[in-house]
């Protein structure tokens, strides 16, 4: 391997390499770590890297890759804050019957169907898959997907009690 050769290419790149890491992430800390990540990997594979068409290509494509295999990991969606709240928040104010049922009306139907077999008619998930027809996966997407329009249709109202 020719670490000479390496290390010109990175030298001529790094500043290049760190700002489209910036712009990727807008966290300089991140983009460093991005492009040590990426110089790292280049370094693996310089034999094989210096035979591409487009090396800056090669190693652009590196670096995006970089970027999205951090944003999967579970970690990066945790976000840190300055303060430990001390209670739980405020719960929301009780719906009467009136308000939820025509909130439940505005449901799509299939979305209807499964909290009514869910909630009203206490019945598992399996049950509820077995009497739509449908795989228990649906159900369970199904009821997430009702009650988070639930939840927002209930927060736009300002639901008094």
């Amino acid at each position: 391997m020719n670490e000479e050769a390496y290390r010109e290419y990175v030298v001529a790149r790094m500043d290049r390499l760190r700002r489209m890491a910036y712009l990727l992430c807008h966290d300089w800390h991140t983009a460093d770590d991005l492009v040590s990540n990426a110089l790292l990997k280049l370094y693996r594979n310089w034999s094989r890297a210096q035979r591409a068409d487009n090396l800056d290509a090669y190693v652009r494509r590196i670096l995006l890759r970089s970027w999205l295999d951090e944003r999967r990991r579970p970690w990066r969606r945790e976000s840190s804050t300055d303060e430990v709240p001390d209670h739980p928040a405020p719960l929301p104010a009780p719906v009467d019957d009136r308000r939820l049922l025509e909130l439940l009306r505005q449901l799509p139907q299939r979305r209807r169907a499964v909290l009514v077999l869910r909630f009203y008619c206490d019945l598992s998930v399996e049950e509820t898959a077995a009497t739509l027809g449908v795989s228990v996966g649906t159900v369970k997407s199904t009821t997430a997907r009702a009650l988070d329009t639930l939840r927002v249709s209930i927060a736009t109202l300002g639901v008094e009690a």
